[in-house]
């Protein structure tokens, strides 16, 4: 394979690499391909002389992850020895150093090419609102590229770059994925610091990350991910880490009357096949209500976070006006208006939405949505710069609001060969889960090229230093009434499997919920089926708190011979307790009374 047809993803440059390869190599490639695409508008600030530099210090492979990985940064992230814009020339500053992520990805090996081109201070979805030349969608010229992080998903597409990063307040990481068929990884709030970032909305902002895979982006992540105590807003968070899925995962769906995708077809059908995938992958899809997510969504363009668009901005927007692009001037001037009473007013709405969306949120374990509703053209754009660029941001503008972290990943080319995507959902914290499943449904080309998709490895898991691993055998597992104990406290899913042969299992008596108690036996005992969940060490105090006896926490052999902590039950528990052994697990037993009341509504 020649250099010009090498797929620049992890795996594919890591073994360039092991073959001799060398890192300035790749940098040249990565610009020959730059001049090759002639869109002037994908970089604001191009490095090619000290990328080249850097690649040629690099010396021999040193075994860190990212060793001579090109890589893009949008242009409102500081790289130490590039003009920050931001899009706003005027505006432009030189960084005193690289922004936290940006400094780490280096001191793991990646070489950044350059500065990209973004919607102006990041306000928008479009990646048409900047002075530069606007990026051209890198798979259809006639689609707008998608913003606010437009250049640094084009450069993604175009293989000019293996990873990139951009930011997302209102999906500005997750709209440009969708438009040019890449995967836009917009992790939970406070996991990537944002010190050395501009942001849009300082409360409500994340540097996200562009990539071929997900796996690629959960790697890039899992590298970036640090707690900075320079950054106010960062969180404590457990090392991110990807899970298998569990095996009864309940998928939430914008219902039939909800589903908005403006009558594009295609759109709705692409959707409808992405279900159909998940429903062959074991996940269980439940419909829900989903106008309370569209009333947050609105809230972000009509309430107070304008004004903190316009702290963001700062004087400018009264002192220097006519430096600002004109539809980001129009959008950020009402902001002038808002009061600090109209800031409260809408913490208070917000508060009240949220509720109401945590009640929707309890009863999923993660949301799938099509990550924009339809396409929008350079035409439509240009006759409106206002509505369709609201409409992009349908099924992303509530998700930071709501502090959810999210995924938008390619599902292969619709019926009229328009990139098909698809967006999961989460709750803070379970970025993992997100990525499985975008990993189980990720389909189609690489970006714009005709280079085959990797097949995916499904993930295997371990508990880590900082996790407890605990066997469920009841409604604690996935899908069951009190999963959400383990889920709300950060728990990962790591793998299915059976007791030792030397249990017996019980139906206790009481109720709800129902509960069935493991028993160790000296004889007569059977293999029980069971979970194993990865609990943060930080939360088991917490968790077994609230264990009831006659449960208890011990120590369960498996049938591959290991010992991990448990659910068991005191002997004198099991007064009044049927012996379900012969059901071989929980899910077994439910499913027999599950067909008794079927029955007997029948009769």
């Amino acid at each position: 394979m020649t250099i010009q047809d090498l797929p620049f993803t992890l795996g594919s440059l890591r073994q360039a690499f092991s073959q001799g390869t060398r890192p300035e190599e790749v940098i040249e490639e990565a610009f020959r391909r730059l001049k090759a695409v002639a869109d002037p508008g994908i970089f604001i600030h191009q490095a090619r002389e000290a990328a080249l530099a850097q690649a040629k210090a690099l010396g021999k492979p040193d075994g860190r992850p990212f060793w001579g990985i090109p890589f893009a940064v949008k242009d409102n992230i500081d790289v130490a020895g590039m003009p920050t814009t931001a899009a706003c020339p005027d505006f432009s500053y030189n960084p005193k150093g690289d922004s936290f992520v940006v400094e780490r990805l280096k001191q793991a090996g990646a070489i950044c090419l350059g500065k990209t081109n973004l919607d102006q201070f990041a306000t928008g979805l479009v990646g048409v609102r900047t002075p530069y030349p606007v990026p051209r969608n890198a798979l259809d010229p006639e689609i707008v590229p998608g913003g606010s992080s437009s250049g640094s998903a084009v450069a993604v597409a175009r293989a000019i770059a293996a990873f990139s990063l951009g930011t997302d307040t209102a999906g500005s990481g997750r709209v440009p994925a969708a438009l040019n068929g890449i995967v836009g990884l917009k992790p939970t709030l406070g996991s990537l610091s944002t010190s050395g970032v501009l942001p849009a909305c300082r409360t409500l902002d994340t540097i996200s990350i562009f990539a071929m895979t997900v796996a690629d982006a959960w790697e890039v992540y899992a590298t970036s991910a640090a707690y900075d105590p320079a950054d106010a807003y960062a969180r404590k968070l457990s090392e991110p880490r990807l899970s298998p899925m569990p095996p009864d995962l309940r998928i939430g769906v914008p219902n039939k009357a909800t589903l908005k995708t403006f009558g594009d077809t295609a759109q709705l059908a692409d959707f409808r096949a992405t279900l159909v995938r998940l429903q062959a992958n074991g996940a269980s899809i439940v419909e829900l209500d989903f106008e309370p997510f569209y009333a947050v969504a609105r809230m972000l363009y009509e309430g107070a976070w304008v004004a903190e668009r316009v702290a963001a901005v700062g004087k400018r927007l009264t002192k220097a006006p006519g430096t600002i692009h004109a539809t980001t001037r129009y959008i950020l001037e009402p902001g002038l208006k808002l009061s600090a009473v109209d800031a409260f007013q809408g913490m208070y709405r917000l508060k009240e939405l949220q509720r109401v969306c945590d009640e929707a949120l309890a009863s999923v374990d993660a949301l799938c949505v099509p990550t924009v509703p339809t396409f929008v053209t350079i035409t439509e754009i240009a006759a409106d710069p206002i509505g369709p660029n609201a409409l992009l941001g349908t099924y992303t503008n509530f998700v930071n609001l709501l502090d959810m972290c999210g995924i938008a990943v390619p599902t292969g080319a619709r019926a009229d060969g328009r990139p098909g995507s698809a967006t999961f959902l989460a709750a803070a914290g379970r970025d993992g889960l997100c990525a499985a499943l975008g990993a189980s449904v990720e389909a189609g080309r690489l970006g714009a090229t005709n280079w085959p998709r990797p097949s995916t490895q499904p993930a295997t898991a371990e508990a880590g230093a900082d996790e407890i691993a605990i066997a469920v055998c009841g409604a604690h597992m996935s899908g069951l009434p009190l999963n959400r104990e383990l889920t709300s406290r950060g728990a990962r899913f790591l793998r299915a499997c059976r007791t030792a042969p030397a249990y017996g299992l019980h139906a206790l008596a009481g109720g709800p919920p129902q509960r069935p108690g493991l028993v160790r036996r000296s004889v007569g005992g059977a293999a029980v089926a069971l979970e194993v969940w990865a609990l943060p060490k930080a939360q088991f105090g917490d968790f077994i708190a609230g264990v009831p006896s006659p449960l208890c926490i011990g120590s369960v052999a498996l049938e591959d011979d290991t010992l991990v902590k448990g659910f068991l039950c005191e002997s004198q528990g099991l007064t009044g307790a049927a012996d379900i052994t012969t059901f071989g697990g929980w899910r077994a037993y439910l499913d027999s009374l599950n067909r008794k009341e079927a029955v007997a509504r029948a009769v």
